[in-house]
């Protein structure tokens, strides 16, 4: 077996001439083999093997010599007592830097003082029964209570449902609501559309509003809603929208926006009251005000949408139950390395 140690020929070592960068430097260059220090600095100074065990060292060697009537002690040894200290050094360091190559565990004390640092939730204005819990409608304050919801839980996959109202000011806690993880159900709708868009060639710029449509809950997302990326919205308006393969979008209209789509990949099933017509990539739908439409796709498809101004409160659905949901948008940031990388 061997062993590359990091040693300086001076006895004794100056301070200054230690160079125990020169371990970090080994283990990378020689990632298969053990590297040590060994050692002629001061052996009054225990500071260097600290610093060694920080840097990787594993092994270690360093002079050891006793007095006697016929020879004194040289500069670079440690008598008995020194070296006793300076293992001790050593232990303390390896106490110190905890495991390598793995994630530390989290103490219970440590869990438990950053748990009472974290801000809880709380109503910002009074929650009716049924509400989704979001910043808007919440903000965050120290102290929190056991029991509460955390700043930290509130993200895009975990959805929180008011059971009961909740007054403004109150804290709002696990037991007063509905949640559910939709971390899963999320990652796989975007792996869909990532590969869509890959295979479509279409380019992006980074950082987007993104948000998924889902007209009766993200459960039935695959069978009814859409994705859109909001490229732009001021006195004009562009979007892109993704269809799913059999995926379809409710009838609705719009009393102030005017819109067009061009169609970029896959084929769109469109649908104005006079029965559907099949749109292709380069083919363009006008939608004027008022006039109802719904869509849907067999394969898949992807279609800019350039309009006027779009308004939130804008698109009124045939199904009441679709105007009722006020839960159907999960909303995201869309980041262009979702085109290269895996998904996490």
């Amino acid at each position: 077996e061997l062993a590359i140690m990091h040693c300086v020929g001076e006895y004794p070592t100056e301070t200054d001439h230690l160079d125990l960068n020169q371990i970090g430097l080994f283990r990378q260059r020689y990632p298969n083999i053990t590297v040590g220090y060994s050692t002629h600095e001061n052996p009054d100074s225990f500071d260097a093997i600290k610093l060694a065990v920080a840097s990787g060292a594993q092994i270690f060697e360093r002079h050891v010599g006793v007095v006697t009537e016929q020879y004194p002690l040289n500069k670079y040894s440690s008598s008995p007592e020194q070296i006793g200290k300076w293992l001790t050094a050593a232990k303390e360091a390896f106490l110190m830097v905890g495991i390598s190559g793995a994630r530390r565990q989290i103490t219970t004390k440590e869990k438990s003082d950053l748990q009472g640092l974290m801000r809880g939730v709380f109503a910002k204005r009074k929650i009716s029964k049924g509400e989704k819990i979001t910043a808007e409608n919440t903000f965050f304050a120290i102290p929190n209570f056991e029991g509460q919801i955390f700043a930290n839980n509130m993200s895009k996959y975990q959805e929180y449902i008011a059971d009961k109202d909740i007054d403004v000011n109150e804290g709002v806690f696990l037991k007063d609501v509905k949640h559910r993880n939709l971390r899963g159900q999320v990652l796989s709708i975007i792996s869909k559309i990532r590969d869509m868009l890959i295979e479509s060639k279409v380019h992006l710029p980074h950082m987007l509003e993104f948000e998924l449509s889902h007209h009766y809950g993200i459960d039935r997302f695959n069978e009814c809603g859409a994705a859109i990326i909001n490229c732009i919205n001021r006195e004009y308006c562009k979007k892109l929208i993704i269809m799913l393969p059999g995926q379809k979008h409710p009838v609705h209209y719009h009393k102030v926006k005017e819109e067009t789509f061009q169609i970029i990949a896959g084929q769109l099933f469109f649908d104005m009251g006079e029965g559907e017509k099949v749109f292709c990539p380069g083919d363009m739908i006008l939608i004027k005000r008022g006039v109802k439409h719904g869509f849907r796709s067999e394969k898949g498809a992807i279609f800019e949408e350039v309009s006027t101004t779009h308004h939130i409160e804008d698109s009124f659905y045939d199904d009441d139950e679709i105007t009722k949901n006020k839960n159907r948008k999960t909303e995201m940031t869309f980041w262009t390395d979702w085109l290269d990388k895996p998904l996490r």
